[in-house]
């Protein structure tokens, strides 16, 4: 901030008068030092003026009243980009370009001929791209006559506080997961193009199926991308003028201004295609991908938006009741392919599991349903492990404490997937207790003898017979003799022992 020659100035003048007054005074020493130790005090005064207003973070300007900049601080010059020096004598067009001056000089003139103080929000572009919100508040500067003879100004950067703004705004009518505008939004908006200039208005609701399955099973992380997939497919299917919410938990609308029937219906058909092309790519890390859709479209004022909305809503759920059973069969068919990748001898042991079972449920002449019922757990026990990384599943080496934790998880998973799946729901049981040990020393629940399912105990023992006799990443397979042996040395802790008796000695060849 300049120094103006304005006190000099007024120190000579008053040394001036009082010579005139009395110019032979003996008092004029005296004066004159009092002049001068009026002058240091103006100085020291206007010093700590300068370095006061130079210290805060605040601009501060003034400008006369032509525009012209007389005075300004550190802050006015961080603004600006220029040093003070390249600011006085300088206009608004001078120094900011005639499209952002014009409405500098506007609230000026309004200050000058109103004399009222305002404030304003100033929005100003650096060299290098990046932006600040500027708040100011004029106030227009009066001369001893009591005339306007410029204005004074002082601002903040309230950059963080508008994007603080932005950011409460942004959240008031998005969603947070998904980004897309959320059920307070969509109701605006369904007002607002309730007009005759935007018919024909259609209308999608949408239902993600299978969320609470993928939940229940896989963790609430494994829905929420599920969410994000399907909310990314209908932003891509859908228009700019398209307005996309998500209005509950599954739930999905679409408003679509100036769209016929034919439209709507297309674009359903692109939303499902798409859900189906992504969940086809086993690329995705997302297990299942569906929306059951219903539309309805408003051709006339005099139809209710809101009948038209509950028509497309009741679509959608007829469109769910015919996919429920394909569903839950798609995601099951899901989770073995999944399984398959996570670990190549998924299958292959689920196959050869099913069929030991089998034969050892033949020996104990138990009922056809429930051999069926046995093959099929066989092939269903470990559905648990598509929770586990594969990193995990294909160690080349022996688990580590956190890492076998982890693996003990997979029976408790298993559970909820079956148990979400209605025609799997008496299944569950069997799949929950298979690592459960005769001695009670097992998995997850530490049963005992025969509180442990049958079914459960049987495939504990095909199962670790399987195991035994195939190569693992850290061992070498053992001969099915050797495993069977281990079986027998196991029998009345580990296994049941008369199902290990009769495994051993009637299901496997007598050679073994």
């Amino acid at each position: 901030m300049q120094e103006s020659r304005f006190d000099q100035y007024e120190v000579k003048h008053m040394r001036e008068k009082e010579k005139k007054k009395d110019p032979n005074s003996s008092k004029m020493p005296q004066t004159e030092s009092l002049y001068k130790s009026l002058y240091i005090e103006i100085e020291e005064k206007r010093a700590f003026l300068i370095a006061l207003i130079n210290s805060i973070p605040d601009i501060f300007f003034y400008k006369n009243a032509e525009g012209v900049y007389l005075s300004c601080n550190k802050a006015f010059e961080k603004y600006v980009g220029v040093p003070e020096s390249e600011i006085i004598g300088k206009s608004d067009i001078e120094l900011f370009g005639e499209e952002t001056a014009g409405q500098y000089i506007k609230m000026d003139l309004e200050i000058m001929t109103s004399g009222r103080t305002m404030a304003s929000e100033r929005v100003l572009t650096y060299l290098d791209g990046s932006q600040v919100y500027i708040e100011t508040l004029e106030t227009p500067y009066y001369d001893p006559a009591g005339n306007i003879s410029g204005i004074i100004g002082i601002g903040r950067d309230i950059t963080e506080r508008k994007k603080r703004e932005d950011e409460i705004n942004y959240l008031s009518y998005h969603d947070i997961l998904t980004g897309l505008y959320n059920r307070a939004f969509f109701h605006e908006e369904c007002k607002r193009l309730d007009t005759s200039r935007h018919l024909p208005l259609s209308v999608i609701i949408g239902d993600v199926n299978g969320l609470k399955l993928i939940n229940d099973t896989l963790g609430h992380a494994e829905g929420d991308n599920l969410l994000k997939v399907i909310a990314d497919i209908l932003k891509t299917c859908c228009r700019q003028c398209d307005i996309v919410a998500r209005t509950g938990g599954d739930e999905f609308a679409v408003l679509l201004p100036k769209t016929d029937g034919n439209t709507v219906q297309a674009i359903v058909e692109r939303i499902v295609d798409n859900c189906s092309v992504y969940s086809s790519n086993r690329l995705n890390n997302v297990l299942y991908t569906n929306i059951a859709l219903g539309c309805a479209t408003k051709y006339s004022t005099a139809e209710s938006l809101n009948k038209i909305i509950k028509t497309a809503e009741d679509l959608m759920y007829r469109r769910k009741l015919v996919e429920y059973k394909s569903m839950h069969s798609s995601i099951l068919s899901s989770i073995k392919t999944t399984m398959s990748e996570k670990n190549y001898a998924t299958k292959s042991h689920a196959d050869r599991l099913a069929k030991l079972s089998r034969k050892l449920g033949e020996e104990l002449r138990l009922p056809e349903r429930v051999i069926d019922e046995i093959e099929l757990v066989s092939t269903l026990h470990d559905i648990g492990k598509i929770s586990l990384d594969e990193k995990i599943l294909n160690k080349p080496g022996p688990l580590n404490n956190e890492e076998w934790q982890e693996i003990q998880k997979h029976p408790e998973v298993g559970f909820r997937i079956a148990n979400a799946i209605s025609e799997l729901q008496h299944l569950s049981e069997y799949i929950l207790c298979h690592h459960e040990r005769w001695d009670g020393a097992g998995y997850p629940q530490g049963l005992s003898g025969e509180d442990i399912p049958l079914i459960s105990r049987i495939i504990a023992i095909t199962d670790a017979f399987d195991a035994m006799t195939q190569d693992r990443p850290y061992r070498k397979a053992m001969s099915e003799g050797a495993a069977a042996a281990e079986i027998e040395r196991n029998s009345g802790t580990q296994f049941d022992p008369d199902l290990a008796y009769i495994f051993t000695r009637k299901v496997l060849d007598e050679n073994y």
